[in-house]
């Protein structure tokens, strides 16, 4: 069912010409890399890009009230099994926030669709997330 689901989504994004080729989970369902337009990225459960925030420390965010806005953290339930190179951090809140090496992840509010990147290089501070 997983993988049918994620066939889907694949499909669907290529109808729409986001040029997603394609994605890997790795076992984990909430954090994949995928092809978007020949590069590589880290993407969400819902197939949106993930970010790094060049501010934020290994395992440590410093994205909070207005950043946190417009950069939602990538968040999971507390125990959530991830794939390699994944974990969990905790936030000020509570919220366990999901880290690629380390590196907190976030999705940007003003990507619109599955393939947009558009939070790449914003304020110099913004990177799309690359495994």
């Amino acid at each position: 069912m997983k993988i049918a689901k994620t066939a889907i989504a694949i499909i669907a994004a290529l109808a729409l010409g986001t040029g997603i080729a394609a994605a890997s989970s790795n076992g984990n369902k909430y954090a994949m890399s995928g092809t978007i337009r020949g590069e590589t990225y880290i993407m969400y459960q819902n197939h949106m890009a993930l970010y790094t925030y060049d501010k934020d420390e290994s395992g440590v965010s410093n994205c909070y009230d207005q950043c946190a806005i417009i950069w939602p953290p990538a968040v999971m339930a507390a125990g959530t099994k991830l794939g390699e190179n994944y974990t969990l951090i905790k936030r000020k809140d509570g919220t366990m926030q999901i880290a690629y090496k380390g590196q907190p992840l976030y999705l940007y509010s003003k990507d619109a669709k599955i393939g947009d990147i558009s939070g790449d290089g914003v304020k110099g501070v913004w990177r799309v997330a690359r495994p």
